[in-house]
């Protein structure tokens, strides 16, 4: 069967629509497994699967008013649009975009705006809250948000100083055998968090900071016997530490700072005998005052459309 969408849009937007080489069709096309193409002012689908039909229309119609609001997208957001509407239908997709503002500006000059509604929440709670736990799977943007989001404290002078840290535990990997000082062996398992600091700063300046120990990049061991005063606290790979190590670090918290815990429980790393700090911390946190838990799914994976399909099988696996 062949439906044909009618494009309501001027020819002057029509490339912002479809993409470049009709990309963004291109991948709907994919991912809805159906054969969708444009002719001219009219994107084509043939399919007898009514329900995707259907689909197809509601995001073709989303993505219409982003053009006519002058909000431009890209593939992730599509991929994006697609999921959400397929899993929450009734979902107001078009006021995420409308509503969501700047974080910063990338060093390069960028606008960096949150690209779900998960990450929108994430930088509101943020804003409006001391103790932040950021909980899902690889590629959400919970260890991007948390950087940025400092880098931005930093620069209006709301704090005086980043601090970055994450436990010395990885995939089935020893330290041991690595050159250097425990700080020298966990440094390259930290690149995540210099990558976002080089995106905000620039490299040059990055350097300076940590140089002048404005920003501190330190394993969680250094954490020990210190009160964190007018800082932005940032604990990466938290399913890694263990119940005492998330004690000690939350209990670092001094008076003018805000503390950033990211992690993902399906993750650890730890032996089978030792709880997970960062599951312990959510079970017993919830509903205090100035702390939130902001949960990711898959649908927030805002990497290569290969990797939510990648998570995706791995969680229905049954092995």
């Amino acid at each position: 069967m062949t439906e044909i969408i009618n494009v309501d849009i001027e020819m002057v937007n029509l490339i912002d629509l479809l993409g470049v080489n009709d990309k963004h069709i291109q991948l709907l096309s994919r991912l809805m497994d159906v054969h969708i193409y444009s002719d001219q002012y009219d994107i084509v689908v043939e399919s007898d699967d009514a329900y995707k039909i259907g689909l197809l229309r509601k995001i073709i119609q989303v993505l219409m008013q982003l053009v006519n609001h002058h909000v431009s997208f890209n593939e992730r957001d599509v991929m994006y649009i697609y999921h959400l509407l397929s899993e929450q239908p009734d979902t107001d997709v078009v006021e995420l975009f409308l509503s969501r503002r700047e974080i910063i500006k990338a060093f390069s000059g960028r606008p960096i705006f949150p690209k779900t509604f998960n990450q929108k929440r994430c930088i509101e709670a943020i804003e409006q809250n001391v103790l932040i736990f950021g909980i899902g799977p690889a590629g959400t943007g919970k260890t991007y948000l948390a950087v940025l989001t400092a880098i931005k404290a930093l620069k209006s002078n709301q704090i005086k100083k980043i601090i970055l840290t994450r436990p010395a535990v990885e995939a089935g990997e020893k330290l041991g055998f690595l050159p250097g000082d425990l700080k020298e062996k966990v440094d390259p398992y930290l690149r995540p968090l210099y990558d976002a600091l080089y995106d905000g700063f620039g490299v040059e300046q990055t350097n300076e900071l940590l140089e002048k120990q404005i920003i501190e990049v330190a394993p969680l061991a250094y954490m020990r016997g210190r009160t964190l005063d007018n800082a932005f606290v940032i604990l990466d790979e938290a399913q890694n530490t263990t119940v005492n190590q998330m004690k000690l670090f939350l209990t670092r918290l001094g008076f003018g700072s805000k503390m950033i815990v990211t992690g993902d429980v399906t993750q650890i790393d730890l032996p089978k005998y030792q709880t997970s700090g960062l599951i312990k911390a959510q079970e017993i946190l919830e509903e205090i005052t100035s702390v939130d838990i902001i949960h990711f799914s898959r649908m927030d994976v805002v990497r290569h459309p290969l990797v939510q399909k990648i998570i995706e099988r791995f969680e229905n696996d049954k092995c």
